[in-house]
C-alpha cells in the first residue's frame, strides 16, 4: 500500500495518474497546502522540500519499514521499478522516458507555474508585470512547440510506448487555454493529447481530490493573506539552534 500525500495540483495529478495506469492500491492524505498542512512536523519528515507530492511505501521491495520519498519526479521513478510498468521495456527506453521525466520537472512544469504566478497577480498592488507575463508566456509557448516537435515522428515522447514521461506531462498541459496556447498551431501535441485523454486511468487520476477545494472567495481578507504567505514568497525555514552537526 503507497500513501500519497496530495493536493489536486498537476504535480499531484501526474503520481495520481500513474497509481490510476499501475493498478496500485493507494491511500490518499490530504495535504491542504492553502492552510499550511505542509509545514507540518509530520509532513517534513517526509518531505524536506515542504511541497507536495511525497508517498511513502510500506511495502518496499527491500523487505525494510516505510520508504518515503519526495519530488514527483522521484516518485514516479520509484513506483515505475517497484511496479515494472511504464519505465522502459529496457536501459534505452527507460532513460528515453526519465530524460523526459526531468524535462517536466526542470522546465515544463516551473516555467508553466511562473507564468500562472504572473498572470494571477494583481498589478494594482505588485505593479507592472507585463516583462513576466511576456516572458514566461513565451517560454510556455515555445515549450509547446518542443513537445510538438517531439511527438512529429512517434506516438508518445519517449517512443512509440506510453510511459511515466507522458504521465508528467499531461497534467500540465490540461489547461493549455488558459496558457493562451492555440492548440491547432500545435496538431502533433494535439494528436497526443486527444489520445492521452481519452485513456479510463488519466481520466481517473486528474479526478482524484475534485472533493479536496478550497474556497478562497468565501475567506475574509486576513485569510487571503495568510495564504498568500503560505504559497508565495516563502522564504529559508531557520533550522533549530542546538543539536546539529558543527
Amino acid at each position: 500500500m503507497i500513501d500519497i500525500h496530495y493536493w489536486p495540483t498537476p504535480n499531484g495529478k501526474k503520481v495520481t495518474i500513474q497509481l490510476e495506469e499501475c493498478g496500485a492500491e493507494y491511500t490518499v492524505v490530504p495535504c491542504a497546502i492553502g492552510k499550511g498542512d505542509q509545514f507540518e512536523k509530520a509532513f517534513l519528515e517526509i518531505c524536506p522540500n515542504n511541497r507536495m507530492p511525497a508517498i511513502v511505501d510500506h511495502e518496499p521491495r527491500d523487505g525494510g519499514g516505510p520508504l518515503s520519498v519526495f519530488e514527483s519526479g522521484a516518485c514516479m521513478m520509484y513506483i515505475a521499478e517497484k511496479t515494472g510498468q511504464f519505465g522502459g521495456r529496457n536501459e534505452r527506453e527507460k532513460w528515453e522516458a526519465y530524460q523526459w521525466v526531468m524535462w517536466q520537472m526542470a522546465n515544463q512544469g516551473p516555467k508553466t507555474g511562473e507564468y500562472g504566478n504572473f498572470k494571477r497577480a494583481d498589478e494594482s498592488k505588485v505593479g507592472d508585470q507585463s516583462y513576466g507575463k511576456r516572458r514566461f508566456g513565451d517560454e510556455l509557448h515555445r515549450l509547446y512547440g518542443v513537445m510538438n516537435n517531439r511527438l512529429y515522428d512517434r506516438r508518445y515522447l519517449a517512443g512509440d510506448e506510453y510511459t511515466i514521461a507522458d504521465m508528467a506531462c499531461y497534467p500540465w498541459t490540461a489547461m493549455w487555454e488558459g496558457h493562451g496556447i492555440d492548440i491547432e498551431e500545435f496538431k502533433y501535441f494535439k494528436r497526443w493529447f486527444d489520445e492521452v485523454s481519452e485513456r479510463p486511468a488519466v481520466q481517473r487520476g486528474m479526478a482524484v481530490g475534485s472533493d479536496l477545494t478550497q474556497d478562497y472567495s468565501q475567506m475574509t481578507e486576513q485569510q487571503l493573506a495568510r495564504a498568500q504567505e503560505l504559497l508565495f514568497n516563502q522564504r529559508a525555514r531557520p533550522a533549530p539552534e542546538t543539536g546539529g552537526i558543527e
